[in-house]
């Protein structure tokens, strides 16, 4: 059965057809929208307590001692953290897919480099989780490193979980990369509010700084870590709270060609 061809009173997309159940039914934006802002505040949730919760607890620059024995005593926590970093960067991924879907109607090369981005950053951000487990298993005494001492063992611990830290923030310059094509497109659309589309950019900037920082003048980055990531914090705050709440805007958008375009698999390029 073939559902009633859907129609548009030209301000916005109208509702693409996907099968489902031998029948053909709606798929609209507003719905692919509010779906990317679960996994947004998935990704929010899942990285806030991976790195915003459990890896402060843990490493304590400079001080093998400390963050071996914080790496012990959190031993289940880092476990969590490990495996909520996984989580997190999966539904980074799915996310960035979703969205590729929603906003390739407006440039597909942008929406694609929007998805490498993300791709980059998740696999970094993955393989950092390795060397935080891996330093646990170490201060743990699953790895056996007997013949350099207790203090040897610490300090191989403390080098993962600092391979860790400084991982994380070439991680941050994909955090804030994708967030610019993310910007562009949606400010292009106007399926979100062209504020909003510029503050991603702005926070992607901000990002940026942070990282270059934190690598050339460290004590300058430990001063401004706190209030440059604002900005940034706010930008994707707001992007979550559209996406769960207002889901697009289809009123005054160029977003009429979304139906054609993701059915046939076109966008600009």
């Amino acid at each position: 059965m073939i559902a009633t061809k859907p129609t548009t009173n030209g301000h916005g997309p109208a509702p693409s057809p996907t099968e489902v159940g031998g029948r053909i039914a709606p798929t609209s934006p507003k719905r692919l929208a509010r779906i990317a802002g679960v996994l947004y505040l998935l990704v929010g949730i899942f990285g806030g307590f991976a790195q915003g919760f459990v890896y402060p607890k843990i490493y304590v620059a400079g001080d093998a001692a400390a963050t071996a024995a914080n790496l012990v005593a959190n031993s289940g926590l880092v476990r969590l953290g490990v495996v909520a970093d996984f989580f997190d960067n999966i539904t980074w991924v799915l996310l960035a897919l979703i969205l590729f879907g929603l906003l390739k109607h407006v440039n597909k090369s942008a929406a694609r480099a929007m998805v490498v981005l993300v791709a980059i950053g998740a696999g970094i951000t993955m393989l950092n989780a390795v060397f935080e487990f891996e330093g646990l298993r170490i201060a743990t005494g699953a790895v056996s490193l007997g013949a350099i001492g207790a203090a040897g063992s610490n300090a191989v611990a403390l080098l993962f979980v600092d391979v860790q830290h400084y991982g994380l923030l070439i991680a941050q310059i994909f955090f804030g990369l994708w967030l610019v094509p993310l910007g562009y497109l949606g400010y292009r659309s106007r399926l979100f509010p062209r504020a909003l589309g510029v503050a991603l950019i702005v926070g992607a900037a901000c990002y940026l700084v942070d990282t270059l920082a934190a690598f050339l003048v460290p004590d300058l980055g430990k001063a401004i870590h706190g209030y440059i990531t604002i900005p940034s914090a706010i930008a994707e705050i707001a992007m979550v709270v559209y996406l769960l709440v207002i889901g697009v805007n289809t009123k005054g958008s160029n977003a009429s060609q979304f139906t054609a375009d993701r059915f046939l698999g076109k966008g600009a390029e």
